[in-house]
């Protein structure tokens, strides 16, 4: 589905590095928001229960204080009851009795907002502000006169309060005979609570902050990632190039700036016979060398196009170096069969070889017919009866080729004259072996006038450019069951003997003494891929040279099954 519902904002669509921004800014905000609110509701609950604590600790003081016991229990129920009505009516004697000494100095000394003591009834003993000695207290205190320590937050006549209630015991027994009350102001919790929040929230607005920048980050991380296109434009990106590679006839492989592979077509696996994974690099695909080369080398000069043989095909390489907005993308490597242009051409370089043979055949029978005419009107009419006879059984071709008799095969023996044709306008003899015998037909006439025709080719150039005064080419062409083995040797200077094998690989050419660019130097090598892939083999058996008298180079091709069965 195409992004066609995307966030918009006042009528245009936001793009998605905005999208992604605004959404992980939300998420960010929100999670920090709610990280605030657990921190400031545990925090309150922390510091209420911290002052909580530490008025029962005064009032656990108060209430363990000798002095407090005493009074308290002379004040009680239980105790003199004139003094205790005494009491009552003499707020004077209690503001200046040791119960409110006592009182008002714990208060002093923690800071609290209270500290009263009252007796069995809770009455008040003790109070920070006189006018409230000698009354009752504001709040229940049943349940620290029945001897249980009580935590509590109430509203008392002083405000909300944090308060500690302790049972004060009379000396030397567990008889309650009043209460120890301590306590501090609500408001002071509060404000404790509001100064640790504001150091909170300034957590808060740096952590948001740093959040919205990683995002931002995350954004920009992904506009160049994804050179900064759209995904609706990704996705007819994704859409076009399944379609572009699956649906050309040509192989494609694609390796990013770090020679790993990215991209690789059906087309581009069958032609480089290749199944590796994308994503591997490009080293452990098992490419041909010479595609491997032609790849590396785009990255330092373009490299242009080469023509390489895999397998039994011919193929034709180029690559190019890929850039956008000033960014190595890495290399893409285009591949090209060309294995029936190349038989084409063959069958092709075969009729024009036919074709030269006929115009030589053309011109010399026109020589020829001169001669005897000359020799009727001069009335030599014996010398042109000897000539004729001299003619005579030479058949119609131009080329004379004794042993091609011994050829079962009209393919090959046109293939041969043609051949010879081309060699004798070169100045080269083509002779047949005398071990030379075919008695069956080729099957696979494509394959084996492409061995054949490379073999006698580099032959005829090498006999051709040799030093020796004897130029020829003799090529023997032996049967053994459905097998044809070709022999061809030439009166050329040789091989050197560290190319024996140099000169079936691709790019080297023995004409330039070496490796070369471009398509040249692939003949020897085509023909090698043909043959293994028919399971045969060519070898150079004699490289030659000076020290064979007459004999340059020999070579030899097996090629099974292209022949009939014998008859």
């Amino acid at each position: 589905m195409r992004f066609s519902r995307s966030i918009r904002w006042r009528g245009r669509r936001l793009r998605l590095r905005t999208q992604v921004l605004l959404l992980q800014s939300a998420v960010v905000a929100l999670a920090l928001t709610a990280a605030f609110g657990a921190f400031a509701y545990v925090n309150d609950q922390h510091v209420e229960r911290e002052y909580q604590l530490r008025a029962l600790g005064v009032a656990r003081t108060v209430a363990a204080n000798p002095v407090v016991r005493a009074q308290a229990a002379r004040y009680s129920v239980s105790g003199d009851g004139h003094r205790r009505a005494h009491a009552e009516r003499d707020v004077a004697a209690l503001a200046e009795g040791p119960v409110q000494a006592v009182a008002q100095a714990a208060r002093a000394r923690t800071g609290s907002l209270f500290v009263v003591v009252t007796d069995d009834r809770g009455l008040r003993l003790a109070h920070p502000q006189r006018s409230q000695l000698g009354r009752m207290v504001s709040t229940d205190p049943s349940r620290a006169l029945a001897g249980h320590e009580v935590l509590d937050h109430d509203h008392a006549h002083l405000g909300e309060e944090i308060v500690a209630k302790v049972p004060v015991y009379a000396p030397g027994s567990r008889r309650v005979v009043g209460e120890a009350n301590a306590g501090v102001a609500a408001s002071h919790v509060h404000d404790q609570v509001v100064r640790v929040l504001l150091g909170g929230l300034a957590c808060l607005a740096l952590a948001l902050l740093v959040g919205v920048l990683a995002s931002a980050a995350l954004a920009r991380r992904w506009r160049r990632l994804t050179l900064g296109l759209e995904p609706e434009e990704l996705v007819a990106l994704v859409q076009e190039q399944e379609a572009v590679l699956h649906g050309i006839g040509e192989g494609v492989l694609a390796l990013d700036a770090r020679e790993r592979v990215t991209v690789v077509n059906d087309e581009a696996r069958r032609l480089l016979a290749v199944d590796g994974r994308p994503g591997a690099p490009v080293s452990e695909w098992g490419l041909n060398p010479r595609v491997l080369a032609v790849a590396r080398a785009a990255r330092a000069d373009g490299g242009g196009p080469v023509v390489t043989a895999a397998g039994e095909r011919l193929l034709v390489v180029t690559a190019r170096r890929v850039r956008r907005a000033d960014r190595d993308l890495g290399t893409l490597v285009t591949v090209k069969d060309r294995t029936d242009v190349e038989s084409l051409t063959r069958q092709l370089d075969a009729v024009q070889a036919m074709s030269s043979a006929l115009r030589a055949q053309r011109h010399e029978f026109s020589n020829r017919l001169h001669v005897v005419a000359g020799l009727v009107h001069g009335g030599h009419l014996t010398q042109a009866a000897r000539y004729l006879e001299e003619l005579t059984g030479t058949g119609s071709a131009s080329v004379s080729l004794p042993g091609l008799d011994a050829v079962d095969d009209d393919y090959l023996r046109t293939f041969l004259r043609a051949k010879a044709a081309q060699a004798r306008e070169k100045g080269v003899e083509l002779v047949l072996g005398e071990g030379t015998w075919v008695d069956s037909p080729v099957t696979e006439p494509v394959d084996v006038t492409t061995v054949l025709g490379n073999l006698l080719d580099n032959a005829v150039h090498a006999a051709g450019e040799g030093g020796r005064s004897a130029r020829q080419v003799e090529v023997e062409l032996m049967t053994q069951d459905t097998t044809l083995v070709i022999t061809v040797a030439d009166s050329g200077d040789g091989v050197r003997a560290d190319h024996a094998e140099a000169v079936f690989e691709e790019g080297f050419s023995t004409k330039d003494g070496g490796p070369v660019p471009g398509g040249r130097g692939v003949g020897l090598a085509l023909v090698r891929q043909i043959a293994r892939g028919r399971g045969g083999e060519v070898e150079l058996v004699a490289p030659g040279g000076p020290g064979d008298e007459g004999v340059g180079a020999v070579f030899v091709a097996r090629l099974p099954h292209v022949l009939e069965e014998a008859r």
